[in-house]
C-alpha cells in the first residue's frame, strides 16, 4: 500500500487551497494584531475569528422596549426578533418562517406593526418597541388578550402573540370596519390551526368596546 498522503487540490494558479487559506488567515491576524490592543491579540489566539469579530462588529443601540429604556451592544446583522428573544429574553415574540410571511414575530415600533424578523435591530435606534409582554398591565390583560381567550381565538397558541399584536394595531389603523376588512388587513398573520373566524370575532368585540 502507498504511504503517500492525499494532496490538497490546487487552485487554477497551482497554489493548494489549504495553503492559501492558512496564509490568508495568518496574514489577516497579523494585520489586525498591529492595530489592536494586546488583550485583543491574546483573545484572538484562541478562536480569533469569533472573538475578534465580536470586538469590531458590535455597535451601540438605544431603544425603549415595553417602556424600559435600554442601552445595548449588538452586531449590525442582528434582527430585532433575535435581539428580543436571545438577548432580552422576551420569548413571547415567536420565530415562525423567519422570512416575513407568517406574522408570528409581529411587534409594534413607535405604534406601527412590523415583522421583527425582517427588521435589523440597529434600524430601530431610538424607537419605542412593544411586544406581547408589554400589552398587559401586571396581571391585568389587554382587552384584546381577554377577547382572544373568550372567543377561543387560538389552538396551539404559537401564532397568537403576533395575531394579537396585529389585531391591536389593526383597530388603531382604522381597518376594522367590517369582517372582510379585518380579514384583509390580518392576512399577513397565518394561523395554521385555522382559528380565523374566532380571531375575527375577538377583534370585532374589542372594536365595539371602543379600543382605539
Amino acid at each position: 500500500m502507498s504511504s503517500k498522503k492525499p494532496c490538497t487540490p490546487p487552485d487554477s494558479d497551482g497554489v493548494p487551497n489549504k495553503t492559501r487559506r492558512d496564509f490568508l488567515k495568518k496574514s489577516s491576524f497579523l494585520t489586525a494584531a498591529a492595530f489592536v490592543p494586546v488583550t485583543v491579540v491574546n483573545a484572538a489566539v484562541n478562536q480569533w475569528d469569533e472573538k475578534l469579530a465580536s470586538v469590531f462588529e458590535k455597535t451601540s443601540l438605544h431603544l425603549e422596549v415595553n417602556g424600559v429604556p435600554l442601552n445595548l451592544s449588538v452586531e449590525p446583522r442582528t434582527t430585532l426578533l433575535d435581539l428580543l428573544r436571545e438577548q432580552l429574553n422576551l420569548t413571547g415574540t415567536k420565530k415562525g418562517c423567519d422570512r416575513g410571511q407568517c406574522g408570528a414575530c409581529t411587534v409594534h415600533a413607535d405604534g406601527l406593526r412590523i415583522n421583527s424578523c425582517l427588521s435589523l435591530a440597529v434600524t430601530n435606534e431610538g424607537k419605542k418597541i412593544t411586544t406581547i409582554e408589554g400589552l398587559s398591565k401586571g396581571q391585568e390583560l389587554h382587552p384584546m388578550q381577554e377577547a382572544f381567550i373568550k372567543h377561543d381565538g387560538f389552538q396551539c397558541g404559537y401564532c397568537t402573540p403576533g395575531q394579537i399584536m396585529s389585531a391591536v394595531a389593526l383597530i388603531k389603523e382604522g381597518h376594522a370596519g367590517s369582517e372582510m376588512e379585518i380579514r384583509e388587513f390580518m392576512s399577513g398573520n397565518i394561523c395554521r390551526c385555522g382559528a380565523y373566524p374566532n380571531i375575527v370575532n375577538a377583534i370585532q368585540e374589542v372594536k365595539k368596546g371602543g379600543l382605539s
